[in-house]
């Protein structure tokens, strides 16, 4: 114990000269070097994958660093080979060089899944983690499209899963829940767009827990821009508890609730308000009598398969976009999503798409895209197009459509998931 807290004064005492100090997970010591010579606080040799620590000043405080490097085991690290690459900023400490087991213990509280994941657990109840978005994943107008936020969702919720301790098969099951054979299943999903990121932005993402009850459980989002700190999404989602022998749905047992409850907010906390006006996420979604668009014969790839060999949830978000003319998607922005999954997609089904407009005022003002001389609609309600005769006519303006959707299995007519999605219009483009 006192070769270790030894180990550590002297790291933080390196750390304010702006040296690197060097945590190897597994045995608790930390290393200060310089110029090539390691100082092993327990004597022992280094592991091959070391994390890094940088301390340096800013605003008066310490601000805490992660790197990673790679190093063979028994060499010396080296000023040229031990270059690392920033990865997250971890915490401040407000006075340099203040409490030193504290920041130990601050430090070992809240563990990155893996060394080049930037996500952490803030008071072991809330998941948070930052992505950049990438050029494969935005379209033509370099905007992130909603199945984009749809697979960061997915990838923070697995990330959260994964972080408290629950297993990293695919299933994210309790310890509890794999003796008893239980899995989770979704049942519902709402995602908000406010404002889409564009390519090369950052988001930030919170995700947590929140017990419903002992027949489902809630998980939700917000998304914010990093650079601005403003909310530009948000999202929840209701799942429930099913037998994997038996394909069944199960109440939550007990024990099960035990292990989960400690990362759930008390009192609850909501990405959706249950008492805020419009609250869309909780509304039910009708069935469509006729559906005016469709995609017939929507078959899974091999890359819309889960770890559990089912169709991804995000898989359902495509399909049910294919049922939408491209008129409206080229000239209305896809604000809000909510899918409602009936049952299970496996590899070899064969789906089709269908939407109708839910009210009367869309279906008019999609017929009246459907006709040539519309082109395009702007934000002022029309963005007029040449004709023939090379004048503008305009369409009636329209700031918002509404659609329901189905998705079902072709041979046996069974319906897999009901949706509703809001499309409001785009901005005008911009005149080059």
């Amino acid at each position: 114990m006192t070769m270790v807290r030894g180990a550590l004064v002297a790291a933080a005492a390196a750390a304010s000269q702006g040296l690197w100090i060097d945590k190897v997970g597994g045995n608790g010591g930390l290393r200060a070097w310089r110029g090539g010579a390691v100082l092993r606080g327990d004597g022992r040799e280094v592991s091959k994958r070391v994390t890094v620590i940088r301390k340096g000043k800013e605003r008066g405080g310490v601000v805490v660093m992660i790197a990673e490097r790679q190093l063979e085991r028994g060499g010396n690290m080296s000023s040229t080979g031990a270059s690392a690459s920033v990865l997250e900023e971890r915490f401040v400490v407000d006075e340099p060089n203040r409490n030193v087991d504290n920041f130990r213990e601050n430090f070992q509280q809240e563990p990155c899944l893996a060394p080049l994941k930037s996500g952490r657990l803030i008071n072991n109840l809330l998941y948070r983690e930052k992505f950049v978005i990438r050029c494969y994943e935005v379209g033509t107008n370099r905007t992130a499209s909603m199945e984009t936020m749809a697979n960061l969702l997915q990838e923070v919720a697995c990330n959260h899963a994964q972080s408290v301790g629950f297993s990293t098969d695919g299933f994210a099951t309790t310890p509890i829940m794999r003796q008893k054979h239980l899995i989770w299943v979704t049942t519902r999903m709402h995602i908000q767009m406010k404002e889409y990121p564009v390519w090369g932005d950052i988001v930030e993402i919170d995700t947590w827990y929140q017990g419903e009850g002992r027949i489902e459980t809630r998980r939700d989002w917000i998304i914010r821009s990093d650079k601005t700190g403003e909310v530009i999404g948000r999202a929840t989602s209701t799942w429930v508890m099913m037998n994997m022998d038996t394909r069944r749905l199960s109440r939550i047992p007990d024990d099960v609730r035990q292990e989960y409850m400690p990362y759930v907010p008390i009192p609850p906390r909501w990405a959706f308000d249950p008492k805020e006006e419009n609250n869309s996420s909780t509304k039910k979604i009708g069935r469509p009598d006729i559906a005016q668009f469709g995609r017939s014969n929507l078959m899974p790839r091999r890359n819309d398969l889960d770890m559990n060999e089912h169709v991804n949830n995000v898989t359902y978000v495509c399909w049910m976009l294919e049922a939408i003319p491209p008129e409206v998607s080229n000239n209305y922005e896809l604000t809000q999503i909510t899918l409602d999954y009936k049952c299970e997609c496996k590899a070899d089904n064969v789906v089709e798409s269908l939407a109708t407009p839910e009210n009367t005022e869309t279906a008019e003002a999609v017929s009246l895209l459907l006709e040539p001389k519309y082109a395009t609609v702007a934000s002022h309600g029309t963005y007029p197009s040449a004709g023939s005769n090379g004048k503008y006519s305009a369409a009636p303006k329209h700031s918002t459509l509404l659609f329901l959707h189905v998705l079902r299995l072709t041979k046996v007519g069974r319906e897999i998931n009901r949706g509703r999605t809001e499309w409001r219009i785009k901005h005008s483009p911009q005149e080059s």
